[in-house]
């Protein structure tokens, strides 16, 4: 086994949180594939509802990087804690007022959000305290929901690029 396969082999909670975010992307992919495939009238809250889900995913995202900062058992502040704290506002801060926007806005606004708090992710900053396949899993998952907002833009037409 090579010291990378060692680095990201996953146990319970890993495989878990695997499992469960690849079950994320779920929600993106039925309400892109309603919002090409079905009826008018559903296609229209398909849109709607990839719009609301991908607000509330990237908000979440905000909240691993408030608890990866208070859930640490040595209780010592850390360099970069209150940033780390601040930058976990901002993906709510940028989509809640999305939703607020037209639709081909809120979703341009929304993905670049994704590709924003992936790159902080990945920065030495705000990969701090992570086990190395939880990158990996944020990288595929944002990967998916980047692709996922491109189908969905693409969906609305060509006014939308």
């Amino acid at each position: 086994m090579s010291a990378l396969d060692k680095k990201i082999t996953l146990h319970g909670r890993g495989k878990t949180a695997w499992l469960l975010g690849l079950a994320g992307l779920l929600p993106f992919g039925l309400t892109l594939g309603v919002a090409f495939l079905g009826p008018m009238v559903w296609q229209v809250n398909a849109v709607y509802g990839f719009l609301y889900y991908s607000a509330v995913i990237l908000s979440f995202l905000g909240g691993v990087h408030w608890g990866a900062v208070i859930q640490r058992t040595d209780h010592e502040r850390h360099p970069g804690d209150i940033r780390r704290l601040l930058i976990a506002m901002l993906p709510s801060l940028v989509a809640w007022p999305a939703l607020m926007l037209n639709l081909v806005t809120g979703l341009w606004v929304l993905m670049i959000g994704f590709v924003l708090i992936w790159a902080y992710d990945l920065s030495r900053e705000g990969r701090l305290g992570w086990p190395a396949w939880y990158l990996l899993l944020r990288s595929v998952l944002t990967v998916g929901v980047v692709l996922a907002h491109i189908g969905m833009i693409t969906r609305l037409g060509d006014s939308a690029w």
